[in-house]
C-alpha cells in the first residue's frame, strides 16, 4: 500500500480544495413566451417543449 513520504503543505491542500466550485446552469429563452428556462427541459412559465404543449395543466391553468 502507497504511504506519502511528506505531509502535503496547507498551500498545496487548500488551492486544491479551491477549484472544486458549482457552476451556474445555462438559460435559454422560451421561444413561445421568452422567459428563461433550462435546455432540453419543459418550460416552467407556458408548459410548451420543442414548438409543442407538453404539459396541458399549463393550457388549462392559462383559460382560466
Amino acid at each position: 500500500m502507497a504511504v506519502p513520504k511528506r505531509r502535503t503543505s496547507k498551500a498545496r491542500k487548500h488551492s486544491r480544495q479551491a477549484n472544486w466550485k458549482l457552476s451556474m446552469p445555462a438559460l435559454a429563452s422560451c421561444p413561445q413566451c421568452h422567459q428563461p428556462k433550462l435546455s432540453h427541459r419543459i418550460c416552467g412559465n407556458c408548459g410548451y417543449y420543442d414548438g409543442r404543449l407538453a404539459d396541458a395543466s399549463k393550457a388549462a391553468d392559462k383559460k382560466k
